[in-house]
């Protein structure tokens, strides 16, 4: 099974991401993944993309395309699937994919959008803590840590990112809503998207992803 995930910063992708992967054995690949593979074996998609990113542009779809179709199909290790995050981000990429993947073992059979309004996601967002040395994550509501900035793990010191402020959310969710409500109008249109309501308790957000996955 092939899948993709969206949803906004701070819906729970990663937190569902790795329940997917741990679930169903299908491997987890965002295009951060792609890049770093593809330029660090110094492929000719990677080094092409590397030549936009050097000046400091977008790397055009068409690459990008062409590097995630070139990367799926290398994978040494098809186990039973994929699960795809961070792409495809635009409408134009998503059918470019679909296009480049139609007939083969490539296409997209389910598309999980994890949803919540701005409010919950803000008080989620700037609540949240990282831990310095081991990358826990803590909530000063949810999750707090049993000392005031200091990691229940390893004892490291607690930070919130810089970009975890209602400022920094606005304008991340206007990019991202921009971008991918094309995208989830065109996997609708195709009937492989369940909508998932991100507010809840993790456990029931689980439920009901797994439920959409094994219909």
């Amino acid at each position: 099974m092939n899948i993709l995930i969206m949803g906004g910063p701070g819906a729970g992708k990663g937190t569902m991401s790795a329940k997917i992967v741990e679930k169903f054995n299908v491997n987890h690949i965002s295009t951060g993944d792609i890049f770093r593979s593809e330029i660090g074996k110094g492929t000719a998609l990677g080094m092409e993309a590397k030549s936009f990113m050097d000046k400091g542009l977008l790397v055009p779809d068409e690459v990008v395309n062409n590097m995630v179709k070139s990367y799926l199909e290398k994978l040494e290790d098809k186990k039973n699937g994929f699960l795809l995050d961070g792409y495809p981000r635009t409408l134009d990429q998503a059918k470019a994919f679909d296009a480049l993947a139609e007939g083969s073992e490539l296409a997209i059979d389910k598309v999980i959008a994890l949803e919540i309004d701005f409010e919950k996601l803000a008080d989620r967002v700037t609540g949240r803590r990282i831990c310095k040395e081991c990358g826990e994550i803590y909530h000063i509501k949810s999750k707090p840590s049993k000392t005031d900035n200091v990691c229940d793990v390893c004892g490291g010191e607690l930070f919130q990112r810089k970009d975890d402020t209602v400022e920094s959310l606005t304008v991340r969710l206007e990019e991202y809503s921009s971008q991918t409500a094309p995208v989830l109008d065109y996997y609708d249109s195709k009937g492989i998207v369940t909508r998932i309501d991100a507010s809840q308790p993790i456990d029931s957000v689980w439920n009901d992803t797994l439920t959409a996955l094994e219909k």
